[in-house]
């Protein structure tokens, strides 16, 4: 793996900003998209959307922040400190999403600007707990889905938005037309919950050509985080000027250590290790 250059002594590093919710059981949400960001040569700035109460079992509430505080994160950050690039995560409700669109416009963040928007649609915990209202499908479908320059969903948030339940190559290739089809530039099918395969192939979809991206199973039950971290990734690659296919090879790669460095936390899903780049070269 090439890895992204982290940041020279005295020298301002590339900013990302996550916006997203946080996980108070540390492993997903801002703490893994901050800790990702951190390995990849990135500093990481921050627009809370809701506040989980979480665990390594699973989501049992979570706290939604004001739409015009969650909007007002993103402009005072972008106004003064600057980013490179951008990541959506868990976002609740419509009213936020609404928010979020409509100041990513005005900042100018998301395809087709200088500042790509990396979207990871984010509707459910993986143990299955909602982390967004059920009324706000329509606006990912049709507020931020289209601002996307990549859409990073997982096989279940791609049932709740497109209908399309993935089980094969072909249902793939469905689900990434009709995620291209409500407007992103890119458009992602992770396959690492599809088990009907020895690897994990993420497709990847312009519009005109489909490109696979496989890497080796890990069997492991601790992978708490490894969307957000894959969308962390990617966005950090994006932000050190990396084209999105270029982008996705380096993410899927990172996952893959981030795998292979988790680690039992709790009595539940332990989290992946973006800290792993910390070991492997002392």
């Amino acid at each position: 793996m090439q890895l992204l250059p982290l940041a020279e002594q005295g020298h301002t590093p590339i900013r990302v900003l996550t916006i997203a919710g946080t996980d108070s059981g540390g492993g997903a949400g801002i703490q893994a998209d901050s800790r990702t960001m951190a390995m990849c040569g990135v500093h990481a700035c921050v627009a809370v959307a809701a506040v989980t109460v979480q665990n390594s079992v699973g989501v049992s509430g979570f706290h939604e922040i004001p739409p015009e505080t969650v909007a007002a994160q993103v402009r005072c950050v972008v106004d003064d400190i600057g980013v490179a690039a951008a990541k959506t995560g868990m976002l609740a409700s419509t009213e936020i999403i609404e928010a979020v669109a409509d100041v990513c416009s005005e900042v100018g963040i998301g395809r087709d600007t200088a500042v790509p928007l990396v979207v990871d649609p984010v509707c459910a915990s993986m143990h299955g707990d909602p982390l967004l209202h059920a009324s706000a499908l329509e606006a990912v479908r049709s507020a931020l889905i289209p601002l996307a320059t990549v859409v990073t969903p997982n096989l279940d948030e791609i049932r709740l938005i497109t209908g399309i339940e993935v089980v094969d190559d072909r249902t793939a290739r469905q689900a990434a037309e009709a995620l291209h089809g409500l407007g992103a530039q890119w458009s992602i099918v992770k396959g690492g919950h599809l088990r009907t395969s020895e690897s994990s192939t993420d497709l990847l979809f312009d519009g005109d050509r489909f490109l696979e991206f496989p890497s080796p199973r890990l069997a492991t039950g601790n992978d708490h985080g490894g969307g957000d971290t894959l969308a962390a990734a990617l966005a950090s690659a994006l932000a050190h000027g990396r084209s999105v296919p270029d982008a996705l090879a380096f993410a899927k790669e990172w996952v893959t250590k981030c795998l292979e460095w988790s680690y039992d936390l709790g009595h539940g899903h332990g989290p992946v290790n973006p800290l792993w780049r910390l070991h492997e070269h002392r």
